[in-house]
C-alpha cells in the first residue's frame, strides 16, 4: 500500500508508516508521476483534486488535512467511488488567534478598547463560533450572519450582511467559499458594498480570497476609502496583487491556520478517517505528538486588563511576525509558497501556562482559550 502525503503535514510519516509504504511529495506542483502506483493521496489547501490530477490513476482514497475543501472535485470524487475526507475545525483555533493578534495591533495603534467595539462575523461555523464566543467572553458586542444557519431556524440572532457592513466597526469572514447556489459567497465584498461600508471600518480576511473582489478593493482604497486591512487570503494565490500587498495593513500568506497544533489536527483526522477506511480505527491524542513549547508558563498579577490581554496574545504570536516576510519577497516567484513550507513553529494560547494570582483573571484567561491557574 503506497500512501502519498504532503510533505508539509507535521507527523505524517509518523503516523501513515504503520500503515504501509509513505512518500512525502510537494503539494504544488505536486509530481503527478507518483499517483501512478498510489492508494490514498493526502493534500493540503494547495493542491487542486480533480478529474485532471486523478483521472486513469489508482487511488482509492484522498485525504485533506484542511477544514476548507474547495480545492477538491467532491462530485467527481464521488462519481469515481474514490472516498474523501477533510478535517473540519482543524486549525480554526489558529485562525480565532490570527484574528486577535490582529485586533491587539489596531487596538494599540489606534488605543481602542474591544469591548467600545461591535464586531460583525460573516460566517459562524468551527471557526467563527469560537470567535464570537471568545469575544462574548470578554464582553464585546458581537453581530453574527449566516445565512444557511438562519434558514435552519439555529437558535443565534442572525443579521444581514447589509447589517453588518452598516452597524460593526470591526469585519471579519470566516465563510466557505461557494461560487454558485443559493449561499454563493464569491466576491461578497464587492465594489457595491465596499460604497455602502463607512469609513474607518476594520476588514479581516482570513477564510478564501475570493470573498472579497480584491480589485475593487484596491480601487476602493486608491480611490482614498480610510479602511484598516488585514489579508492573509488572496487572490489569486500565490501570485498576489502587489499594489493591493502595499495598500493593506497587515498582509500573511495565507497562514491564519498555521498553528502547530492545527496542523497536527489536520493531519491526525485524515489519518483516523483512513484508517476507518481500510478497517483499522484508530485514535490519536494530540499530546503525545506535541513537543514542550519554548515559552511554557508565566505569571501574571492583578486585574485581565485589554494592556495585559495584548502582552499574552502577542507573546504567543505576534501577527506582525508574518507580515514583514511577505512584504519582503513578494513578485519573487516561489517566495510565497516558501514562507508557507519553512514557516516557523506557531503554538496556540492554550500551550501556555498562566499563573494568576486573581481568579476572575484565570477565570477569563480559561473562557478564552489560555491554560490558566489561580495559585
Amino acid at each position: 500500500m503506497k500512501i502519498l502525503v504532503d510533505e508539509n503535514m507535521p507527523y505524517a510519516q509518523q503516523l501513515f508508516c504503520q500503515l504501509g509504504e509513505v512518500k512525502a511529495v510537494p503539494g504544488r506542483p505536486l509530481p503527478i508521476e507518483e499517483l501512478d502506483d498510489t492508494d490514498a493521496l493526502m493534500v493540503r489547501s494547495i493542491t487542486k483534486v480533480n478529474a485532471s490530477l486523478l483521472a486513469g490513476k489508482p487511488v482509492k482514497f484522498v485525504g485533506t488535512a484542511t477544514a476548507g475543501f474547495d480545492h477538491v472535485d467532491t462530485a467527481w470524487l464521488e462519481q469515481q467511488k474514490i472516498a474523501f475526507s477533510s478535517a473540519p475545525g482543524c486549525n480554526a483555533i489558529a485562525v480565532v488567534e490570527y484574528v486577535f493578534s490582529a485586533l491587539m495591533v489596531f487596538a494599540e495603534q489606534e488605543g481602542f478598547q474591544l469591548t467600545d467595539k461591535t464586531v460583525g462575523i460573516v460566517g459562524v461555523g468551527n471557526v467563527g463560533g469560537r470567535l464570537a464566543k471568545r469575544l462574548r467572553a470578554l464582553g464585546v458586542n458581537v453581530l453574527l450572519c449566516d445565512p444557511p444557519r438562519a434558514d435552519r431556524g439555529d437558535d443565534e440572532q442572525f443579521h444581514s450582511l447589509e447589517t453588518l457592513l452598516k452597524q460593526a466597526d470591526i469585519l471579519t469572514f470566516h465563510t466557505p467559499l461557494n461560487k454558485s447556489g443559493r449561499y454563493n459567497s464569491y466576491h461578497l465584498i464587492n465594489e457595491s458594498n465596499l460604497d455602502i461600508l463607512p469609513e474607518g471600518r476594520i476588514l479581516i480576511n482570513a477564510s478564501r480570497g475570493e470573498i472579497i473582489d480584491n480589485a475593487a478593493l484596491l480601487s476602493a482604497l486608491n480611490q482614498g476609502k480610510k479602511l484598516r486591512v488585514v489579508l492573509d487570503v488572496w487572490e489569486p494565490e500565490p501570485d498576489l496583487s502587489l499594489e493591493l500587498l502595499n495598500k493593506v495593513d497587515i498582509a500573511t500568506p495565507h497562514i491564519a491556520g498555521y498553528t502547530l497544533e492545527g496542523k497536527a489536527r489536520g493531519t491526525t483526522q485524515v489519518y483516523e478517517a483512513y484508517c476507518d477506511f481500510i478497517g483499522q480505527p484508530q485514535h490519536v491524542e494530540l499530546s503525545t505528538l506535541l513537543p514542550k513549547p519554548l515559552i511554557s508558563t508565566i505569571s501574571v498579577q492583578g486585574e485581565l486588563t485589554q494592556t495585559l490581554l495584548k502582552q499574552l496574545i502577542h507573546l504567543v504570536y505576534d501577527v506582525r511576525r508574518d507580515d514583514a516576510p511577505l512584504r519582503k519577497v513578494a513578485g519573487i516567484k516561489g517566495e510565497f509558497d516558501k514562507l508557507r513550507k519553512f514557516y516557523p513553529v506557531r503554538r496556540e494560547w492554550s500551550s501556555l501556562q498562566v499563573v494568576c494570582d486573581n481568579p476572575t483573571t484565570a477565570s477569563l484567561l480559561n473562557a478564552i482559550g489560555f491554560n490558566a491557574t489561580h495559585k
